[in-house]
């Protein structure tokens, strides 16, 4: 065995690895029924619709909307082959483990083609690892999981100066969220900095001609009330010096996981697009590290590590660094959890939530809070409690224990809001579901 051939199957191992750790953490988290957004259902019934050969509708945002109305991630529709084979929230959920792995596989190899196998497979380690990656799995399936794999390619690319690859692997950004056509934007501008004046320039216009045609055409074309959504979340200078100290802390740790070993590459300012629209942003979550908008920066500040280290060998002394960083962070990480007993017991409501669930008929609709909504996407047509407008659904399931501020009394509120008789059929643990009574019963 050659020593590539060493350094691919190490890759591997490490990005299956990292597959299975994450596939369980975020298994299980499913299956404990945590509580986390309402994203992966609205991922899911987008994707449930480009299954069926159907636009992207997700009636969580609005009965019949368009979810290109709402951000522009068409890409996401390479889902929907395997959840026609495999319908499950699950399937969505090890989508996105699938596609950090095969990031994590790209940046491995890298790290020990360029730097050997130690120091390589360090880094590899370090990105599989990152808080960024962590916290996107954590937050359960979202679009900007297609940018991981595709923003390691490129930076593999520009580190081997095959520029002409930078490009065809960058371009797909422009399909994963309107917000990353300034990325595109971006990678023209290194390309242009490293000598490339021709296809640099070229793909800095493109990225910014595309997020300008998709953020004042496209979507508003799809959206109800023709404008886009987002456009009031940047509180530009306004915002920009609010929450500083979380912002600094943000940027030291984005860069902090690499040893600072990142900033000695051009490649680095790839990763200022992201940082700039989640600080000038109002929305006080944007600006820390959970959730998933850090993900996008993960392979591109490791990438700019592996091409400042191969270009100043004495930098070698951060890869250290950056895993006693990586290393704290580990606790109280979701990969911590798996590593305590606690994780495999069966939490307290799961019988009563299992329970509900199973009264609930396979094609009904319903409207229901965030509480249980990852779980029932598949199999009924589910509405969002804040966003069903006149819309009468069959049955109304609440989680009112949560502390996600649910009406208490689900059959007055659901008699109040759509009109007609419903009656309780389950309430348990705080989990109550009503259904509609039959007009002539």
């Amino acid at each position: 065995m050659t020593a590539t051939h060493r350094q691919r199957l190490l890759a591997a191992l490490v990005a299956l690895a990292a597959a299975a750790a994450y596939a369980a953490v975020t298994l299980l988290r499913f299956g404990r029924y945590t509580i986390s957004s309402f994203d992966n259902a609205i991922f899911e019934q987008a994707i449930k619709s480009y299954a069926h050969l159907g636009a992207p509708v997700v009636d969580i945002k609005a009965p019949g909307y368009n979810i290109l109305g709402d951000h522009f991630s068409p890409i996401t529709a390479l889902v929907a082959p395997v959840y026609r084979l495999v319908p499950s929230a699950q399937t969505v959920l090890l989508a996105q483990v699938v596609l950090i792995a095969v990031s994590i596989h790209v940046v491995a190899v890298l790290g020990m083609r360029r730097l050997g196998t130690a120091v390589g497979l360090a880094i590899g380690v370090a990105y599989a690892v990152s808080f960024g990656v962590q916290s996107a799995i954590e937050a359960d399936f979202h679009e900007v999981a297609f940018a991981a794999p595709l923003l390691a390619l490129a930076g593999a690319a520009y580190v081997d100066r095959r520029f002409d690859r930078v490009v065809w692997w960058s371009l797909p950004l422009l399909l994963v969220k309107e917000d990353l056509g300034v990325t595109v934007a971006a990678i023209g501008i290194v390309l242009w900095l490293s000598g490339d004046r021709r296809r640099g320039p070229l793909l800095a216009i493109g990225g910014v001609v595309a997020t300008a045609l998709v953020v004042l055409v496209v979507i508003p074309f799809f959206n109800t009330a023709g404008s886009y959504a987002y456009a009031d979340d940047g509180g530009l200078l306004s915002a920009a010096f609010d929450g500083l100290g979380r912002k600094a802390a943000t940027v030291l740790l984005t860069f902090g996981v690499t040893g600072l070993a990142a900033l000695g590459s051009p490649w680095a300012l790839v990763a200022v697009p992201t940082l700039l629209w989640r600080f000038t942003g109002d929305v006080p979550y944007y600006w820390g590290t959970d959730y998933h908008y850090s993900l996008v920066l993960m392979p591109i500040v490791f990438v700019a590590a592996i091409d400042a280290i191969e270009r100043r060998p004495r930098l070698r002394w951060t890869v250290p660094a950056g895993l006693v960083v990586g290393g704290v962070l580990m606790v109280g990480s979701p990969l911590a959890t798996l590593v305590d007993s606690t994780t495999y017991d069966e939490p307290p409501r799961a019988h009563s939530a299992r329970a509900v669930l199973t009264m609930v008929p396979e094609g009904a609709s319903v409207e229901t809070d965030i509480g249980l909504m990852s779980h029932l996407v598949t199999d009924h047509t589910v509405y969002w409690i804040g966003s069903i407008g006149d819309t009468v659904p069959d049955y109304v399931l609440l989680d009112v224990l949560a502390g996600i501020g649910s009406p208490v009394d689900v059959e007055a509120y659901a008699e109040q809001a759509h009109g007609g008789e419903y009656d309780v059929v389950f309430d348990e643990d705080g989990f109550v579901l009503a259904a509609r009574r039959p007009p002539n019963r």
